[in-house]
């Protein structure tokens, strides 16, 4: 496959991405907006389904968004096939280099079941599975184009600014940083800090730690291991954070990690996850309970039906607040007419 076919083919895809984004999307939500304001506030999820699901836009929507997603990936100039064929000629990253790992570590089932957003064997079963998803990941937010890396530098300001104002150095943990698209801004402003980058996939952590060594990032340790089964001892953490994690487990497995959270944390120590939770209306709930089937991520409705509130407080967690979370200056995540995802911080404190 000749390089500049497979560029072309992924500015396509985003090409494409960008107008269902602001010309699709916006024409099956104006079935639910010409209705009252105050019947759209107390309509369910059934509702919606039931007002939208058999209009021609939406089905034309919903196919859109799932096979420009398998394109993307397995069509015949996907992101699967060009980077196999590199690999099977230059072979894998440091393939001799000895990859840490958690206590115990073994992949879980849940992870394994699913070929996650439609990669081809999920982020961890081939060498080159770190390569595919870091490179898929510039079309995921076809609001933000190629500039996806804005969104993890602005979580990383609003991540660290009590260290800031505190002017404090910290052991900083990041749960399942992927390839390290969260965790080289943390490292990059929090220069005197310890972090620790936690993922299941070996492929993005070997990814993750060359990326770190290119751009002399030497405070950051990266390790193979479940989120949930950190291996930090008692206390010794400052901030934990995560992003677009929580909605790719199971209940279980998200109340495990805020669990070990807890446990991790010193006391007074701080929790902010950015994930995907707070949503405008029905409508919203309705488009990515689709999106969840649509694009392979299969526990995002039971995270959007957790009560994370009561959870947090019955870990014991005090201060949270969980608010939208603004990913580009342009954009207004409260009155927005084009689709996005719902971006959303989790924050939260472990008592003093």
């Amino acid at each position: 496959m000749l390089e500049r076919d497979f560029i072309n083919a992924q500015d396509f895809i985003l090409s494409f991405k960008i107008n269902w984004t602001r010309s699709l999307y916006p024409k099956v939500r104006e079935k639910f907006l010409d209705l009252k304001p105050n019947i759209r506030s107390k309509m369910q999820l059934d509702d919606v389904n039931s007002l939208v699901s058999n209009t021609p836009d939406y089905k034309i929507f919903a196919w859109c968004e799932r096979h420009l997603q398998k394109m993307k990936y397995s069509g015949g100039y996907g992101l699967h096939g060009f980077y196999k064929e590199r690999h099977d000629v230059l072979g894998e990253i440091n393939p001799e280099e000895k990859m840490e790992k958690g206590k115990k570590f073994c992949l879980p089932e849940y992870y394994q079941a699913v070929d996650i957003h439609q990669q081809p064997g999920g982020i961890w079963s081939n060498p080159f599975a770190g390569l595919i998803y870091e490179r898929g990941a510039r079309t995921t937010t076809p609001m933000l184009g190629n500039n996806h890396k804005d969104l993890h530098y602005r979580f990383a300001e609003t991540l660290l600014k009590d260290l800031k104002h505190q002017n404090s150095v910290a052991t900083i943990i990041d749960l399942g940083c992927g390839f390290g698209k969260s965790t080289r801004p943390i490292a990059e402003y929090a220069t005197k800090s310890s972090i620790i980058a936690l993922d299941l996939s070996e492929p993005c952590i070997k990814l993750a730690r060359e990326e770190a060594k290119k751009n002399k990032l030497n405070n950051v340790t990266f390790s193979q291991a479940d989120a949930r089964i950190t291996s930090c001892k008692d206390e010794t953490i400052d901030l934990a954070t995560s992003t677009m994690l929580l909605h790719e487990m199971p209940e279980s497995g998200i109340i495990e990690l805020l669990s070990e959270t807890f446990r991790i944390l010193k006391p007074g120590g701080r929790a902010l996850h950015l994930d995907f939770w707070l949503m405008r209306d029905a409508f919203d709930r309705f488009i990515f309970e689709g999106h969840s089937w649509r694009n392979n991520e299969p526990f995002m409705s039971s995270f959007f039906a957790m009560d994370l509130p009561k959870i947090l407080a019955d870990i014991g967690f005090v201060n949270v607040e969980i608010s939208s979370f603004k990913e580009a200056e342009h954009i207004d995540p409260k009155n927005h007419p084009y689709w996005r995802f719902p971006w959303t911080t989790i924050g939260m404190y472990k008592p003093k």
